[in-house]
């Protein structure tokens, strides 16, 4: 499994193509939570979501034989733009299988980064089986959501965290295949184990949750529409670690993660998409756990759908 050292070690790869994202503070979520509360910003990375850290890692270790057959992989639409991002970087070719109903913009911002995108299946993990017999069929490399190098890489914003704010109390982190939240629990639990790693999935597709909770796989119903949390199939790497780092779990409702999307842009003025903005809603509903913490929230993205924007701000009465 990832270590600290792996997460130091993916450093160079990372910042060879990126800036660290900002830490910070907003008065108004101060104040709607009671509590010091700081956002580190994933959303303003160049494909608009944490997971291109991971991207650039794992192509950055791969052979000669992996670059030449390229690389195969299955997303709603964040890893999957990590990856194309990553690959167009090394000139690598990319195929990103997605599900039908993928988010238009993430599939065109693949399109742009030059990366092979084929629709198949009705959600992730049907694409992400096809990925892998296209891998196999064509001798290229299959990329998982969870695998290690990825993981190393996302970890790398956590290092950030830590740096600008060493005394944070509490982390929430939005849960869909676990990366992040494995990333961010290593670095937090390897430099101050007091930090309460919080992660959170929508109450709609809780198959990450619910694993966690009864220390087996559980296969759950996928009805979220917050596509880049919502997983059917837990993955058993990125489970095995969470037990170790996470202190809570939390399942948040998709109508709560929707006023959430909403209160981000009136006190933030930042756009997030829905997973980004689930760690918001988490915090409300144990805001009083939270007194007197230093928490930081992941604003793990910014890529919503025009529709499901629509939905979240008709989620928040005028004047409010």
């Amino acid at each position: 499994m990832p270590t600290i050292q792996d997460i130091y070690r993916a450093r160079p790869a990372v910042y060879r193509h990126l800036q660290p994202t900002p830490l910070s503070r907003y008065a108004p979520l101060d104040e709607l939570l009671g509590t010091e509360v700081w956002v580190k910003h994933e959303n303003h990375l160049p494909v608009g979501a944490f997971k291109v850290r991971g991207g650039l890692n794992l192509v950055a270790g791969l052979s000669e034989d992996q670059k030449r057959g390229g690389l195969y992989t299955a997303s709603t639409g964040n890893h999957g733009q990590s990856i194309a991002f990553a690959a167009r970087a090394e000139g690598i070719a990319a195929t990103i299988v997605v599900p039908e109903n993928a988010n238009p913009g993430k599939v065109a911002a693949m399109r742009g980064l030059g990366a092979e995108v084929i629709l198949h299946g009705p959600d992730f993990d049907s694409a992400r089986e096809h990925a892998g017999e296209l891998a196999r069929r064509n001798g290229g490399t299959f990329v998982g959501p969870t695998d290690d190098p990825l993981i190393a890489g996302v970890g790398t914003y956590a290092l950030e965290i830590l740096q600008d704010l060493p005394d944070v109390d509490s982390i929430i982190v939005p849960v869909g295949a676990g990366s992040g939240a494995c990333g961010c629990g290593i670095v937090a639990k390897a430099i101050n184990p007091d930090i309460r790693i919080i992660g959170c999935q929508s109450a709609q597709a809780p198959a990450m949750q619910l694993s966690w909770e009864r220390g087996e796989p559980v296969e759950a119903e996928m009805n979220s529409f917050a596509e880049g949390v919502a997983t059917r199939v837990p993955f058993e790497n990125t489970q095995t670690l969470m037990r170790e780092l996470l202190d809570d779990f939390l399942l948040v409702e998709d109508d709560d993660i929707r006023r959430a999307v909403a209160l981000m842009i009136e006190h933030t003025h930042n756009l997030v998409e829905e997973a980004g903005a689930i760690p918001l809603a988490a915090a409300l509903q144990i805001r009083t756990q939270l007194a007197g913490r230093k928490t930081v929230l992941i604003a793990s993205g910014g890529n919503i759908s025009m529709d499901n924007l629509r939905a979240a701000l008709g989620a928040v009465p005028a004047g409010t």
